[in-house]
């Protein structure tokens, strides 16, 4: 009879057990905020793929909005309404022009900010001050890599503006140097290019002055040049981090992009 009453309890006590973990588990997935990932020139929302992979297996909800590319209050609107639909509290990530338009959005809901590498200006600055060959000198992104083009463009004068991208012949080299070839043949397939504009419109005030920021520098970018990138990320006072990676580091390394952004949530 002890036995039996023994055998009772512990039936009791795992049952109780597995109530308490199931609870659990769609407790902690509500309580976490949603990761909002936006991406950068020469590239679009495929370049997030294996970053949101990882943060999707976390728990995490991840979207992945459309970065128009044409200019930072224009593209931070278009950010701001993806926002809109979220309720609840968010990470903000950018990759490299994305960290740009996440500095001009303002919304309450952002809890911390993720910069990988990417530009982060302070008000009145435009992208390409970081581009500074005298400051910051190793950006290979130069004629012949860096090619023009007229687009039609519906927000552009007579709906056409004129946009940068990267010469196929060049990307891998330039842009993303430590993925494969097949990896790089793909994102040159979803390359998008940004109206060059984009890189001369002054920054509003930074989004980062009262929000808590990360930031993880790619160490081997030829596009932004690392010290470019460790001196924006002390000015902010950002967390900084560092990896052996090329500019598309989240294609690269997305486990260690992923780990920076899970390190940004409010514990």
């Amino acid at each position: 009879m002890p036995n039996k009453r023994y055998l009772r309890r512990a039936v009791a006590a795992l049952a109780l057990l597995l109530a308490a973990t199931t609870a659990a588990g769609p407790a902690r997935a509500q309580s976490l905020p949603t990761v909002v990932l936006v991406h950068g020139a020469f590239a679009d929302t495929t370049s997030w793929d294996g970053v949101a992979a990882v943060l999707r297996e976390r728990g995490y909800r991840v979207v992945t909005p459309e970065n128009p590319l044409r200019g930072p209050a224009y593209d931070a609107a278009a950010v701001q309404r993806t926002l809109d639909t979220i309720s609840g509290p968010v990470v903000l990530a950018g990759h490299s022009y994305g960290g740009f338009v996440i500095s001009n959005v303002h919304d309450p809901k952002v809890e911390s900010l993720v910069y990988i590498a990417a530009f982060a200006p302070v008000e009145g600055e435009v992208a390409q001050a970081e581009l500074d060959p005298i400051r910051f000198p190793g950006s290979q992104l130069l004629p012949p890599a860096l090619q023009v083009k007229l687009v039609d463009d519906v927000p552009g004068v007579a709906g056409k503006n004129l946009d940068a991208y990267v010469a196929p012949a060049s990307f891998h080299d330039v842009f993303a140097q430590d993925v494969g070839p097949e990896t790089a043949a793909d994102m040159i397939v979803h390359q998008r290019s940004i109206a060059v504009k984009a890189n001369l419109e002054p920054s509003g005030p930074p989004a980062w002055s009262g929000t808590p920021s990360w930031y993880l520098v790619s160490a081997d970018d030829r596009v932004i040049p690392p010290s470019s990138q460790r001196f924006m990320a002390q000015r902010m006072a950002a967390r900084t981090g560092e990896i052996e990676a090329s500019h598309a580091s989240l294609v690269s390394r997305p486990d260690a992009v992923a780990a920076v952004i899970d390190a940004a949530v409010p514990r």
